[in-house]
């Protein structure tokens, strides 16, 4: 992605969304649109729209933001440790642009026995098209 393709598509971020993606802050449980979000469908980055997740991979984790326990394919989303507040955690980036997504844990469903843990305003949802399911 070049760099004036990127300063367009953060310049139409909500300041929730890039201070997410950009800053690594993270939304308040319970308060995203996607924790609670059941549709069939992709999850994408909301920086770049690369995709990242199926939505047959969420689970109900209890912890109040989209969980996943894989991604949609090898190579959708980079991780990193990060020490920040005191914390060993695994951070989970967008591979593609970058952006900060949330962070992966280690108690999660099988078959992985991962919890990528998201922030919803890291995340864009693209519901399975009637169309689609259909055909």
């Amino acid at each position: 992605m070049n760099t004036t393709d990127l300063e367009a598509r953060l310049s139409k971020l909500s300041p929730l969304q890039y201070a997410v993606t950009q800053e690594g802050q993270t939304e308040r449980a319970f308060t995203g649109a996607y924790w609670n979000n059941h549709a069939d469908g992709t999850y994408r980055c909301v920086v770049c729209n690369s995709p990242l997740f199926d939505a047959g991979t969420k689970f109900e984790s209890g912890t109040g933001w989209p969980s996943f326990y894989d991604v949609i394919e090898n190579g959708r989303v980079a991780t990193k440790e990060d020490r920040s507040f005191g914390m060993r955690r695994i951070e989970a980036t967008c591979a593609n642009c970058g952006a900060h997504l949330g962070h992966v844990f280690e108690d999660g469903p099988r078959p992985t026995g991962l919890r990528y843990c998201m922030n919803s305003a890291s995340l864009d949802f693209e519901p399975k098209s009637e169309k689609a399911a259909a055909g």
